[in-house]
């Protein structure tokens, strides 16, 4: 069954604690991005996972393959369940990333930003891209072959993701927005249940349930949605 990750998408730990406090009984897995390590450091990751709670270190690390292997083993040696890399970062990179992180900690790449149309890949990429949905495949394959846990990737393409790699490697769904929600700077939205329906393991919910004036009664439908349940209000 999908498990749903709530993304601590605010610039200060206070703010952070603040959303966890507030989700005590709902949720036990986050997500730390850019945003809160850069300010925060990884006193932060620390602080989750003192709590009992399981993190996702979103970064996208996409460097050379001895600076990504150094930085996936100091990720690692905090305790991460999941961390991102970035799958354009070449086979090499991946290995190394692969390699270099300690037995529980699952390393997952990225492969194209669910904010990303497929015009702006185009435009990125300076080719013609017939199907975004085959180009992720790629990615993931190239991920799934260098040894790595799994991808980041739409629900429009985890399906396709399955089939091709198996069913087995892991999918991290970012986009995640209950029907009728804004889709923020999302270009690839889908809803809880559509989400979990294809086949993701992770659902990553952000501004859905932290901007939401009752964020625990909001994760709450949200993991029911992807039950296949209903909420009383």
């Amino acid at each position: 069954m999908s498990e749903v990750i709530v993304a601590l998408d605010v610039p200060t730990a206070d703010e952070a604690f603040a959303l966890v406090d507030t989700l005590e009984g709902e949720g036990d897995f986050f997500k730390v991005g850019l945003e809160l390590f850069t300010r925060e450091g990884p006193r932060v990751v620390e602080k989750l996972i003192d709590g009992g709670k399981r993190v996702f270190l979103d970064l996208k690390f996409h460097d050379i393959p001895n600076t990504v292997a150094r930085a996936v083993a100091s990720a690692s040696e905090l305790g991460v369940d999941l961390l991102t890399v970035h799958s354009t970062g070449g086979a090499d990179m991946l290995r190394a990333a692969s390699e270099a992180a300690d037995e529980g900690t699952r390393v997952v790449g990225v492969t194209v930003l669910t904010s990303l149309s497929p015009s702006a890949v185009e435009e990125i990429w300076g080719r013609e891209i017939l199907s975004l949905r085959d180009e992720v495949v790629r990615l993931a394959s190239m991920c799934h072959a260098a040894g790595l846990d799994g991808v980041v990737s739409s629900a429009l393409e985890v399906e396709s993701i399955k089939r091709h790699v198996g069913a087995s490697f892991v999918v991290v769904t970012p986009g995640i927005r209950l029907p009728g929600g804004d889709a923020h700077d999302q270009a690839r939205v889908v809803a809880p249940g559509e989400a979990a329906r294809k086949g993701s393991d992770y659902l990553v919910v952000g501004r859905a349930v932290s901007q939401a004036d009752d964020p625990a009664g909001v994760l709450r439908t949200i993991k029911a949605e992807v039950c296949g349940e209903s909420v009383r209000s």
